[in-house]
This record gives structure tokens, C-alpha cells and sequence, in this order.
């Protein structure tokens, strides 16, 4: 309720936070994604069967309520496979790589009893993510598609733009962004990660917000993910989304390196977040900017 009074519109950083407050909020100010967008992209089911809605093609799932749907859905979809808690999963947390037939069991006793998703595992070339923008008139924008790189299901390296992309691959990225922004009505910054196989774009998640592959355009782009964001959900034009360079960004997971070390590098840009070391907790990131993607794959 303070909340409401004291603003002229409401946004949000995370999608872990309870619908029925945005939903609240949304009816006595401007909330911006709208509440919409973050109940789709909280549920994993209702994720991939929205992307199914648009014609995005995903990796084939199935929806897992008990031991014996989990059994014909290995049954039916194969092994290896992903077996996914439906919410609160984001880097790497609530899911299990089935590889064999002896997995089962252990991953079953990790996250059953809630509802579940398996995902048939991809053998992808890479992944790719899309940040993507639209404007409370309508206008879309998205930035050019990333190559990012995980370890143990946390962001590592994310390169812009990433090579050997093509335009079609490209125009089709966007497109199926554009799909996605206009069916929910979406105000600000949204990014979709996929998984590219061959020609082929699979949509893995998306993430209503700014997002960790997209940090890199704080240094390497014409307008920030988050300047992006901000100009969105107050009514503002948009910024122009071009790259300025060619950029990778490293995030620092658990601790910072010494910052005169990152710095000796003159290209480099260090990001340190303020938070406190932990195992697996993203506290900083560098991102290196330089002018030609040759001169990058050296650096």
C-alpha cells in the first residue's frame, strides 16, 4: 500500500515474488512487466506450453505430479534428459541431468513431491540468449544475440555479439521475441535464452527483466539493458540497442579477484556488486570491450 502511494509506476529485478502482489499493485498503479508476464515465466509448464501457444519450438517436456508420470515420461521422452522443479529454479538450482537409468531414483528422492518437469536434453551447438525491449507504445527493440557459457548451471562468459550467428538466425531470434513482448503486453526489458542446434532455435527459458548476459551492455552498447528498462516502464523512447565493440564478460562467482589485477588490462571494466563471498554466488563481473572480434578471441 506505500508502495502504491508513493509511486507513479512499479517495476521488479526478480521473478520469485509473489503474483498476487504485483496483480495488486497493477490495479492501483502502473506495474510494468505486468503480473501476467511474471506468472508465466515463474512456472515452468506454463513457460513452455506459452512458447508452444507462439510456435516457438522448445525442447519436448513432459508435466510430472507423481512417481508413476515421472517413469513414462522418461518412458516416453528418453534418456539423458533434465528432470526441473516447476518453481524457484534459476542458476543451475532444482533440477537433475538424468544420464542413465540409475539416476532415476537419487533424482527422485532429491525433488519429488512437488510439482516437476522433465525435458528431453538437447545436444545443442551452443547457447544463445536474446535481450529484448519494448516500450509502453508498442516499439520493440532487442540487442544482437549473446553466446553464453555455464558452469555448473551458473553464467560463465557471455560474448556480443556472438559470432557466426547469420541473418537469419538473427531475424528469427527477434521475431520470436517480438511474438513473445506483443502477447503479453510487455513494458521493459525481457530476455529469452535458447538453445541453438544447427539451424534450429529451442527456447529453454525466459527471465521477465534485465539479466546477466545482457551486463555487458553497460560498457559495450549504445544504451544499457538497463537504461533500456528504466526509459520502458516510464514512457520514454527507447535507446538505440547497437553493440559499440566487441565484448565478453566474465561473471566472478564466489569472490572477487584483486582489482588492480582485473584493471592492469586497459579494456577491462570491473563491476563488484558490494555482496559478501559465498560458494556459487555471483559477486562481480568484468567485461572486456575492444574493437574487432579477432582482437577479442586474442584478449
Amino acid at each position: 500500500y506505500e508502495l502504491a502511494r508513493a509511486s507513479d509506476v512499479v517495476t521488479f529485478e526478480f521473478e520469485n515474488i509473489p503474483v498476487e502482489s504485483a496483480r495488486w499493485l497493477a490495479e492501483r498503479v502502473p506495474v510494468f512487466p505486468p503480473p501476467r508476464a511474471l506468472e508465466v515465466c515463474q512456472e515452468r509448464l506454463a513457460e513452455k506450453r506459452f512458447f508452444e501457444s507462439l510456435g516457438i519450438p522448445t525442447p519436448p517436456f513432459a508435466p510430472i505430479d507423481s512417481r508413476a508420470e515421472f517413469d513414462a515420461a522418461v518412458r516416453n521422452i528418453g534418456l539423458p534428459a533434465v528432470l526441473k522443479t516447476r518453481r524457484f529454479g534459476y542458476d543451475g538450482k532444482g533440477q537433475v541431468v538424468l544420464r542413465t537409468a540409475a539416476d532415476l531414483e537419487p533424482a527422485w528422492e532429491k525433488l519429488g513431491g512437488r510439482p516437476l518437469l522433465l525435458e528431453g536434453f538437447v545436444p545443442f551447438d551452443r547457447e544463445l540468449s536474446t535481450i529484448a525491449v519494448r516500450g509502453r507504445d508498442g516499439t520493440v527493440a532487442a540487442y544482437p544475440l549473446v553466446e553464453n557459457l555455464h558452469r555448473d548451471g551458473i553464467l560463465h562468459r557471455s560474448l556480443a555479439p556472438a559470432g557466426n550467428t547469420g541473418e537469419e538466425l538473427t531475424e528469427r531470434a527477434a521475431e520470436f521475441a517480438s511474438r513473445v513482448l506483443t502477447e503479453l503486453d510487455y513494458v521493459g526489458v525481457l530476455t529469452i535464452e535458447w538453445f541453438q542446434e544447427g539451424p534450429r532455435l529451442l527456447a529453454n527459458e525466459m527471465a521477465p527483466r534485465v539479466h546477466n548476459s545482457g551486463h555487458w551492455t553497460i560498457d559495450a552498447a549504445v544504451t544499457s539493458q538497463f537504461e533500456n528498462h528504466l526509459r520502458a516502464v516510464c514512457g520514454l523512447p527507447l535507446g538505440r540497442c547497437d553493440p559499440v565493440g566487441f565484448a565478453a564478460m566474465y561473471n566472478f562467482i564466489g569472490a572477487v579477484p584483486p582489482a588492480a589485477a582485473v584493471l592492469a588490462n586497459p579494456d577491462a571494466k570491473l563491476h563488484v556488486y558490494g555482496k559478501s563471498d559465498h560458494p556459487g554466488r555471483k559477486v562481480g563481473h568484468v567485461t572486456l570491450r575492444v574493437g574487432s572480434a579477432d582482437e577479442l578471441a586474442e584478449k
